[in-house]
């Protein structure tokens, strides 16, 4: 079975598909960790201070002012967690949430949130053993985070919500954990807060909507080039010295692509009898087109956001 590693870097989308779908091994490297480490040291000397730091000595939105004591700082994460999972609807494909879960792992290893190492070494145990938590299609918050979503993959590592095996088969998540050999964990300081305060859920159905739109795509162009041979079109509207003339990118890729595949049937080449063919056939370059470079951006923006860390 194929390996991913990740860093604190950032990943492809080939490697959460791998992970995603096709069940590859995660593992952590060894600079991930050490970044994981370091970060955590700050949040250690920050906890030991007697400044306030918002969601490791202070409470979270309105209470950003209240205090809270060493002894409560540990139940203020696990609470956080508790009272976000909070998500209605029906469940999202495995797929996806087992995406959420890599792209949160991905930020943790980062070494931008604060956590422990022991935090993402259990994700990724969670990833390699098939436990997927049970996460509700509504409840993101948009711009201020992934709160309910995340929350309920959280619950899970503290051996707690709903979750389903490999074979995708709902079970008590402590038997789950107890059957895969993981130790829930203890949340200390910032750990709930850095669990959840991302924007993974969004940035999964965005992944997977370029994934599908790209194998759309395709069949679009294929079966507009299959339809055009058919239907004993003009060739004309697909020169590239059309597409010169207004050169988008997506326009003149889509034009050389249906030349292309056409280029071996006698149909382009052949005496027509009609001028012009219908628009559905001489303008696939604009409207094809359009559609890749809009699918361009949103891919472009993914793989930023594969890079990023957020919290």
């Amino acid at each position: 079975m194929a390996e991913v590693v990740i860093n604190e870097r950032g990943m492809t989308t080939v490697d959460v598909l791998a992970i995603a779908r096709d069940g590859a091994t995660v593992r952590l490297s060894d600079s991930a960790i050490a970044a994981m480490a370091a970060s955590r040291s700050h949040i250690d000397a920050l906890v030991a201070s007697s400044t306030p730091v918002y969601g490791v000595s202070t409470g979270f939105g309105a209470l950003a002012n209240r205090y809270v004591s060493v002894e409560q700082r540990a139940q203020l994460q696990r609470s956080l967690i508790r009272s976000h999972a909070a998500g209605v609807g029906a469940p999202v494909e495995r797929e996806v949430v087992r995406a959420l879960m890599t792209l949160r792992l991905k930020t943790l290893a980062s070494g931008r949130t604060g956590v422990r190492p022991i935090i993402a070494q259990t994700m990724t145990e969670l990833l390699n053993a098939g436990i997927t938590p049970v996460v509700r299609e509504f409840g993101s918050l948009g711009c201020s985070g992934d709160l309910a979503p995340l929350a309920h993959c959280a619950l899970v590592l503290m051996g707690e919500g709903e979750a389903v095996d490999t074979d995708g088969v709902q079970r008590p998540v402590p038997e789950l954990l107890k059957a895969a050999g993981i130790t829930a964990v203890e949340l200390q300081e910032k750990e709930g807060l850095a669990l959840i305060n991302g924007t993974q859920f969004m940035l999964a159905h965005a992944l997977w909507l370029v994934v599908q739109g790209y194998t759309l795509g395709y069949w679009a162009d294929v079966c507009a080039a299959l339809s055009l041979d058919a239907f004993d079109g003009r060739i004309e509207p697909f020169d590239p010295r059309v597409h010169l003339a207004r050169p988008q990118p997506g326009q003149a890729v889509v034009a050389e692509r249906v030349r292309e595949w056409l280029s071996g049937s006698p149909g382009p080449t052949r005496p027509k009898a009609h001028v012009q063919d219908p628009y559905s056939f001489r303008c696939v370059p604009q409207v094809h087109g359009a559609s890749w470079d809009a699918l361009g951006h949103l891919a472009r923006t993914v793989s930023y956001e594969l890079h990023s860390a957020t919290d």
